[in-house]
């Protein structure tokens, strides 16, 4: 559940840091806040993947 978790927020983020950077018009304020998006959206998401993918399903 928690690596779903984090893996929508991954994607939350990294959208964010694409519109951010698409609708961006220039100054040091737009370039901090895309790098900060895309920089956690992907900790996040990579984060998210590899709990997803490492964690065993024991409902069986």
């Amino acid at each position: 559940m928690f690596g779903i978790i984090l893996t929508v927020l991954g994607i939350a983020g990294l959208i964010a840091g694409a519109v951010t950077f698409m609708s961006a018009s220039g100054g040091a304020g737009n370039v901090k806040k895309i790098a900060v998006y895309l920089v956690l959206g992907g900790i996040f998401f990579f984060t998210g993947i590899g709990l997803i993918r490492t964690t065993k399903d024991r409902s069986v």
